[in-house]
């Protein structure tokens, strides 16, 4: 009877064992479990922060792409206004030559019967008037007759660069544009193509005083006339 109830007791004994030895096991267990879980939320909650300033950072991506973008449009807006300023220079050009040379025959009459007629000098030239906009550097550059308009105002090829497609809008604005060089007229078609009688002239001046501006021949003849007249009085 003894020897049963020992070897109970011993059995409970070792199971008391086992069962302490496996709570232990059990504990290290659940509170490395508690840490891994503690890690995880700390870890959820770093990532939670990182994806916000992940979406931030590609936020100031788009927000730099959009400026670059704009600046490309930008500076394809202003090569295309830079183009438009070159071609309305060249043309501003060639109407001056044109117009130059409709001028130095008209002038070349003039100052001829302002000696013969009335004994006066002859018209200053344009570099020559007193608060122009012709100083003599543009007078050489600009009607120098040895120099085509094409040398003195070559295009770079600063802007040669095609426009991107942003900026349609512009061109769809502008009108359309002439070509760029317009080449000069035929002196001798100047010449023939004097105005006439009766039709309004581009180099017309305001009245002033004393005989009118002679338009053809017979006046001259009159204005000729008109001075002998007075100078016989």
């Amino acid at each position: 009877m003894a020897t049963t109830d020992e070897r109970t007791v011993f059995a409970k004994l070792e199971a008391i064992k086992e069962i302490r030895a496996k709570t232990i096991q059990l504990e290290k267990l659940k509170t490395r479990i508690l840490l891994e879980v503690e890690a995880l939320d700390q870890e959820e909650k770093c990532l939670s922060e990182y994806k916000q300033e992940m979406d931030l950072l590609l936020q100031e991506k788009m927000s730099h792409v959009e400026e670059l973008r704009q600046i490309h449009a930008d500076i394809n807006a202003m090569e295309g206004v830079i183009k438009h300023a070159e071609e309305s220079r060249g043309r501003s050009l060639a109407t001056a030559a044109r117009v130059h040379e409709e001028y130095l025959p008209l002038k070349s009459e003039v100052d001829r019967l302002r000696r013969d007629c009335l004994g006066l000098d002859r018209l200053p030239e344009l570099h020559e008037e007193e608060g122009t906009l012709v100083t003599p550097e543009r007078f050489a550059q600009f009607f120098s007759p040895t120099k085509s308009n094409s040398q003195n105002f070559a295009k770079s090829n600063e802007w040669t660069r095609p426009l991107a497609p942003t900026d349609n809008h512009m061109s769809a604005l502008a009108p359309p544009l002439p070509p760029t060089f317009l080449p000069p007229p035929n002196p001798l078609r100047l010449v023939a193509n004097k105005p006439e009688a009766g039709r309004p002239s581009s180099l017309a001046q305001p009245p002033h005083p004393g005989p009118p501006t002679p338009t053809f021949r017979s006046d001259f003849v009159s204005l000729r006339c008109f001075c002998l007249f007075s100078f016989n009085r």
